[in-house]
């Protein structure tokens, strides 16, 4: 399963955008759950 988790990281990196140097609370719905979403698989590949 961690496998897996590793893997789908590297894809986000590759084709997800990084929206870390924009300000959070000036971050959409959206660029809100792709961040939370990017964390949650990070931490899932890390674990």
């Amino acid at each position: 399963m961690k496998a897996i988790f590793k893997a789908l990281n590297k894809l986000n990196k590759r084709f997800l955008p990084t929206l870390s140097k924009k300000d959070p609370s000036k971050l959409t719905k959206v660029e809100q759950a792709l961040t939370g979403y990017r964390y949650w698989v990070l931490l899932k590949a890390l674990d």
